[in-house]
């Protein structure tokens, strides 16, 4: 025999090839994916939140210690080059006479000595008091310019040694200077000016190798451009950025900008000069850059939640699966046993009711009998004849009567699983007859095709007369008054007999016809429990036989039973 649990999943398995899921149950996937997700993806969210902004700690780190490297290394290197020509002018000045330096062929000698060893001199002019340039060796014509008005002489004058901003001047060419002024005695004194090449500053910041997010230069302390800048324009020009106090040491100092750029600015004065030296690093740190520059690990997150996601779509879908077909086993087991017991009941009642009918019935037979004996036997009985018919009226009702409760006794006494040899005609027969009054009532023909006698099958009488009596019903309620119903017994094979119900009703639709075996389905509405046929189906397979539906609608409908002539394994 078939095994129960097997019949039972398949009975579970939806015939139209999808998994629809009723909504009570759709609810309860939702909840458990929706929370299953967010248990799992939230963490990854969240360690790819802190990732993010980790990242960006480190980014504006780096940043910062790149910006106060380039700054603290540039500013040793600007202060040596201008300490360093700053000292030997300082050394010459104090070393030689005015008289000494007081010829254009003393200075083009020292200009000459200058720049073998030390570079960046563009010319050496000696002034008088009064602003006049008296002696001048260079590549311009400036001797007897007059530099009274120029705010380096001034500054020259005032503090002994000066360092010029870069300015335009005679030359028209931005430049700068460093002068010291010297005593000549009671005579007044001197300056020695000599003009440093701008190339001198310019060649230590590009030979920073800085990228497109970094740009560095010099201004002064009016926030005028000493050299050209990437960011904010040509020598001379003013940039708009607020300086930090005087301090030897480097500053930093962060912001963002409207443009969501992470702005690095590091400054740092130059010692023994009016030079600001600037490093500004702009370093984009919106999501969209740190995505570009995390693909890796975007990637992998993304992996990661494609897996999880398919991981619990396709085992919540097999869970809530396996648990709405468990749950319909145990609903269909609780009214199994409720059927079941429904059947004994009826069954027990059934056969009281006979009982209690058989007593009064003997007594009519025996009295009708007694009476058509007397009748029959005393020559001068009045009404003889109509008496004795009479009598025998009596005496068939009461062997009607009598067939009829025996087959209620016969019906409720194999409640329980015996096999025995059953002739499917005849019992197909008693089940109708329980249903002649009904088909009397409502003239509905019911009517027999026996091809030939078929063999006895080994089989449950009162299990096969619950399927029968469950498919007839269902025959006699899907009709109309004066239909017609078909039962045909046949042999298709050696080993199999088969039973079809036909009846000319309203048929069933392509749609519930994939259903109708299913537990709790039915078409009746309010007046059908969907149980019928799904009991009908388990008790046919567990008979070892097969149950199949045609139908057809406005046609009507043909179950056919097929069993095995003998007992299954």
């Amino acid at each position: 025999m078939n095994n129960p649990a097997n019949m039972l999943d398949e009975n579970l398995r939806p015939k139209d090839g999808n998994d629809r899921i009723p909504p009570p149950y759709r609810r309860l996937w939702r909840f458990s994916v929706l929370f299953t997700l967010v248990t799992a993806i939230v963490p990854l969210a969240v360690m790819t939140a802190i990732k993010y902004y980790q990242d960006q700690e480190a980014i504006r780190t780096e940043s910062r210690f790149t910006v106060s490297r380039i700054v603290s290394n540039t500013k040793r290197t600007l202060e040596y080059i201008i300490e360093e020509r700053h000292s030997v002018l300082a050394l010459m000045v104090g070393s030689r006479s005015y008289t000494e330096l007081s010829s254009d062929e003393s200075l083009e000698a020292i200009l000459r000595n200058l720049n073998a060893s030390f570079g960046g001199f563009v010319d050496l002019g000696i002034i008088d008091a009064d602003g006049n340039q008296i002696y001048y060796v260079g590549p311009y014509d400036l001797e007897n310019k007059n530099y009274k008005d120029q705010a380096w002489f001034h500054e020259v004058v005032l503090r002994g040694a000066y360092v010029s901003d870069v300015f335009m001047g005679h030359r028209n060419l931005p430049h700068f200077v460093i002068a010291f002024r010297h005593e000549k005695g009671n005579d007044g004194y001197f300056i020695l000016r000599a003009t440093i090449d701008m190339e001198l500053l310019n060649k230590q910041i590009y030979t920073l190798h800085l990228d497109r997010y970094t740009d560095a230069f010099i201004i002064n302390q009016n926030r005028v451009l000493q050299t050209a800048s990437a960011f904010h324009g040509a020598v001379l020009d003013t940039v708009d950025v607020t300086l930090p106090t005087h301090s030897r040491d480097v500053e930093v100092i962060d912001q963002y900008e409207m443009d969501n750029l992470w702005v690095t600015r590091g400054y740092v004065f130059v010692e023994k000069t009016p030079f600001v030296f600037m490093v500004i690093r702009k370093q984009p740190l919106h999501f969209g850059s740190w995505l570009v520059q995390r693909s890796d690990l975007i990637w992998f997150l993304f992996v990661s939640v494609s897996l999880i996601l398919a991981a619990v779509l396709y085992s919540h879908h097999r869970m809530i699966r396996y648990l709405r077909q468990a749950d319909m086993r145990r609903a269909k087991l609780l009214h199994n046993v409720e059927y079941t017991n429904k059947m004994a009941t009826i069954g027990r009642m059934a056969a009281g009711v006979a009982h209690e009918i058989n007593n009064p019935l003997a007594i009519i037979n025996e009295k009708a009998g007694l009476l058509k004996d007397v009748a029959g036997h005393a020559a001068d009985y009045p009404d003889k004849e109509k008496t004795v018919g009479i009598a025998d009226v009596i005496l068939q009702s009461v062997e009607r009567c009598s067939r009829v409760t025996h087959r209620l006794l016969g019906f409720a006494r194999r409640m329980d699983v015996r096999k025995e040899p059953i002739e499917l005609e005849q019992l197909v027969r008693e089940v109708v007859g329980f249903q002649r009054s009904e088909a009397s009532h409502r003239s509905i023909e019911v009517e027999f095709h026996i091809q030939r006698t078929p063999p006895p099958v080994i089989s449950d009488r009162g299990q096969l007369q619950q399927v029968f009596l469950n498919i007839i019903n269902n025959a006699f309620a899907a009709v109309a008054d004066n239909g017609h119903i078909d039962i045909a017994i046949s042999q298709p094979t050696p080993a199999d007999v088969a039973v079809s119900v036909s009846d000319n009703g309203k048929g069933i639709s392509h749609h519930d016809l994939e259903h109708i075996f299913e537990p709790f389905f039915s078409t009746k509405g309010e007046f059908g429990t969907g149980l019928g046929l799904s009991i009908t189906r388990d008790i046919v397979r567990r008979l070892g036989g097969t149950i199949d539906v045609e139908s057809e609608l406005g046609k009507g409908t043909r179950f056919i039973v097929t069993l095995p002539v003998k007992e299954q394994e």
